[in-house]
């Protein structure tokens, strides 16, 4: 270090005294004197006599080992991180700027049954992130015409008004109140992979720009890279040395590196500046990384040209792409927890689903039908419990084999049920299906076998409430009142001292698989414990939207002929409870995002009448008879 400093100093006064030598590098005169004739003896120095002072001449081997000292000084920087990973919740989309051609924000024209904006969110969703920060500027009224995003909880907006005199940088800004973590940006007229934002949100970087190669768009920012990080920034080919890759508009940041943006953004004297150079800037001290993706298929809108362009060519060949990708990565999956060659599984076919994401596969000759797990619901969902009453069903044979459940992941895969028909509310009522629904119930109910937990009602009435208000979600006028009555029904049901049984607890008709006309399944045990065995019985009444007269005969065959007028409110009591409990899940749900449409409200307006029905038969009577 001192060495460094006294040539520095000489190079520029060589007829500096040893004295003010000795100030300028904090050492005593002695050490300055040593110091000078072992640079002489290196023949960094050569001290020539002038008069009674001393002047010190570099030389070429002293100019050597500055500038190889001021190179390391160049590559080094701070290091702000540790070296964990941090999982990205976060995104901001830049959309104030304007487009000469275009009437609205690029990132609302239409892609065939979609539109960039759309398209970008649902992947930003799909990958985790739970806020989405919209900048707008350029038409900003336009955001205000679609009604999915006001009532998506995550996405928030914010304007930059002086979108027209400044650059994206200043728009990136106005992110800053609401910004709190690492965060994933995309400009918003980038068309793009799914998988190569996922691949970016995972980098082990977390500051990391995704990369390809030169694409021939126009208005390209080309990189270079020095020592594997950021090094330059240019849409001017010749201001580089090599051009490493284009960027494609699409960056992760750690909330580090941001506060630092916004830091020399404070003291920048152009409002036009974008958000790369400052980037570029703060690359000089804080190391940048890059993620580079050679076989991309992305495409930047600019003009109607372009908008063509991505509707004729690009769109087409990456939905293509994606849905080869999501079969191959399927049929890895489905490979790695069989234990088998990716070439075994031959086919995959979506099937259906409301929550989760379920497939037809066949491999080396057999069918079978894997879940993968909907986005969330490991929230809510037991995985370990599911798995261990999953394979007791299994036993009891009205539920398919199990060949495969990962209780980590939710992954699923049992055997395919031949000749399959599911159920739907209308099959559901006829004679012959009810008859077997009531003997699945019966045979599970009397089964005597011990569920993984305990489906309490009022337990999941509370956690529900608990999700929901996290989610900022809103329930129904009415609400409190609704469940002041029902928290008034608990005390009166528990004093019963029902027998928890095993249940479904979840039983839709479309849970019901018939196999040929002999058989019949009960799948998808993900709410399933011990229970009130009338809870299953209610909610299959309601689901199946049973008549009175349907009702009563399927009431009939699951009771053996013997139902009795206590049976009757112990079943009213259990529709009451559902139909509360699963009103609070659907608003948890649509709170994350998703769209029941009227299912909340059908199912709350329908408690509100059964408590009704119930103040009117039950209250203050004890009930003692058949029908």
């Amino acid at each position: 270090m001192y060495r460094f400093q006294m040539l520095d100093a000489l190079t520029q006064n060589s007829k500096i005294s040893q004295r003010s030598l000795a100030e300028l590098c904090s050492l005593s005169v002695g050490k300055v004197n040593y110091m000078l004739n072992q640079l002489a003896d290196e023949k960094m120095i050569v001290i020539k006599k002038s008069g009674k002072a001393n002047r010190y001449e570099v030389t070429e081997n002293g100019k050597e080992y500055l500038k190889n000292e001021l190179d390391q000084l160049h590559g080094t920087k701070v290091i702000i991180h540790n070296n964990e990973r941090k999982i990205v919740k976060q995104a901001v989309i830049l959309a104030a700027g304007t487009k000469a051609e275009f009437d609205k924000p690029a990132c609302l024209l239409p892609i065939k049954d979609t539109t960039l904006l759309e398209r970008n969110i649902g992947i930003l969703e799909n990958n985790g992130i739970e806020k989405i920060i919209i900048v707008t500027g350029y038409k900003k009224e336009a955001f205000d015409e679609i009604t999915a995003l006001k009532e998506n909880p995550a996405i928030h907006f914010v304007e930059n008004p002086r979108y027209l005199w400044t650059g994206s940088m200043a728009s990136l800004a106005t992110a800053s109140e609401l910004l709190t973590d690492d965060f994933i940006l995309l400009e918003d007229d980038i068309l793009i992979e799914e998988s190569a934002v996922t691949e970016l949100i995972n980098h082990e970087e977390r500051d990391c720009l995704l990369v390809t190669q030169e694409s021939g768009f126009g208005d390209e920012a080309f990189i270079e890279i020095q020592n594997n990080y950021l090094y330059k920034i240019s849409k001017d080919i010749h201001q580089l040395n090599r051009i490493d890759g284009e960027m494609t508009g699409i960056t992760k940041f750690s909330y580090e590196v941001y506060k630092e943006m916004l830091q020399l953004f404070e003291t920048n004297k152009n409002p036009y500046v974008n958000y790369e150079y400052i980037l570029l800037d703060v690359s000089r001290i804080i190391n940048v990384s890059f993620l580079k993706i050679t076989d991309l298929v992305w495409a930047e809108i600019d003009s109607y040209e372009h908008h063509f362009k991505v509707i004729d060519k690009f769109y087409p060949m990456l939905q293509r792409k994606e849905a080869e990708f999501k079969e191959r990565e399927l049929k890895q999956v489905i490979a790695t927890a069989l234990n088998i060659g990716i070439d075994k599984v031959t086919s995959v076919e979506a099937l259906g689903g409301l929550t989760n994401r379920n497939f037809k596969v066949t491999v080396a000759g057999q069918e079978y039908a894997a879940r993968i797990p909907g986005k969330g619901t490991e929230q809510y969902i037991n995985r370990l419990d599911e798995k261990v009453n999953s394979e007791i069903t299994s036993r009891l044979g009205i539920n398919p084999e199990v060949i495969y459940f990962n209780a980590e992941t939710g992954l699923k895969i049992v055997r395919f049920i031949p000749d399959a028909e599911t159920l739907n509310p209308k099959t559901g009522t006829r004679e012959d299906n009810l008859i077997q629904v009531a003997s699945i119930f019966h045979t599970l109910h009397t089964s005597g076998e011990t569920f993984n937990a305990r489906f309490d009602v009022f337990e999941k009435i509370t956690e529900y409430e608990t999700l929901l208000e996290v989610l900022n979600g809103v329930l129904f006028d009415g609400h409190d009142a609704v469940k002041q009555q029902v928290l008034e029904l608990e005390e009166y049901y528990k004093s019963l001292n029902i027998k928890p049984v095993p249940c479904h607890n979840d039983p839709l008709a479309e849970n019901f698989v018939k196999s040929g006309e002999e058989k019949m399944f009960l799948i998808d045990w993900e709410f399933s414990g011990m229970n009130d065995p009338l809870w299953d019985v209610a909610a299959y009444i309601i689901e199946a939207e049973l008549s009175p007269a349907e009702e009563k005969l399927f009431l009939l065959e699951y009771f053996n002929g013997d139902v009795t007028t206590a049976g009757l409110q112990q079943l009213l009591l259990n529709k009451i409870f559902l139909d509360f409990l699963w009103t609070i899940w659907a608003l948890m749900k649509e709170a994350g995002g998703e769209d029941f449409g009227s299912y909340a409200f059908t199912r709350f307006t329908r408690a509100q009448n059964n408590l009704q029905e119930y103040q009117n038969h039950y209250k203050g009577y004890e009930i003692l008879g058949k029908i």
